[in-house]
């Protein structure tokens, strides 16, 4: 683990130099115990795959001093196996209708759509990091055989609900954006809503798995086309 100082007030802390389940966890691990230990000195803590920046209150402590705190806090990491988190279940409603990509990925991967659809569903994936927008979760890892590189030239407009995949990594557009991931199929559920509460499903660290839907389960749940 490195502290290093990312600004007049935060911190950031590494704490490895590869992406697993494991140092995921221990991020996640972290961001609940520096909460529970320094709440009332902290403005926010932002997970990511390997690192959490802390950003603290200046008028109630200096760096020096919570980069004490925290390698004390932090010192003796969980041993245990890779905590579960929560489990959120996405429906997806996967075709050529919804996944403008699904078959030029097929064909690269030298699949089957339906091998496709089903390798996609068939493991849980790791929320790593949230990022690019909010609600925007990067899951990982997607199966090597359809893991797929970025599009040379990103769409200037991705629908909300879309299902993407970019090297090993799946993700669902919370908005409608800008995006050059390989569009596989469309998600009816919202990632991101200032109404709801919480405003997002999925926080780092929880576990996502997604299933197949038809096109009029994915319509009656809200979804569009």
């Amino acid at each position: 683990m490195k502290i290093v100082a990312a600004g007049e007030n935060a911190l950031m802390i590494y704490f490895a130099d590869q992406l697993s389940p494991q140092v995921s966890e221990r991020v996640h691990q972290a961001v609940t115990l520096l909460e529970q230990s320094l709440g009332n000195l902290l403005i926010d803590l932002v997970p990511s795959y390997a690192s959490l920046l802390v950003i603290y209150d200046l008028y109630r402590i200096d760096m020096d001093t919570l980069s004490r705190q925290i390698t004390n806090l932090l010192e003796y990491p969980s041993q245990g196996g890779v905590a579960s988190g929560k489990l959120v279940e996405l429906p997806v409603y996967y075709s050529l209708e919804s996944g403008p990509d699904l078959e030029a990925l097929a064909q690269r991967a030298g699949l089957s759509i339906d091998e496709v659809v089903a390798l996609h569903q068939s493991q849980e994936y790791r929320v790593y990091a949230i990022g690019f927008a909010p609600g925007f979760a990067y899951l990982g890892e997607v199966d090597e055989q359809i893991a797929a590189p970025r599009l040379a030239t990103p769409r200037a407009q991705v629908p909300r609900g879309s299902v993407g995949i970019a090297g090993r990594q799946t993700a669902v557009y919370p908005a409608q954006s800008p995006g050059g991931w390989n569009l596989i199929g469309c998600c009816p559920s919202r990632m991101f809503s200032l109404y709801a509460d919480p405003p997002m499903p999925v926080e780092v660290g929880d576990r996502v798995r997604f299933w197949s839907i038809g096109r009029d389960d994915f319509l009656a749940m809200g979804g569009k086309l």
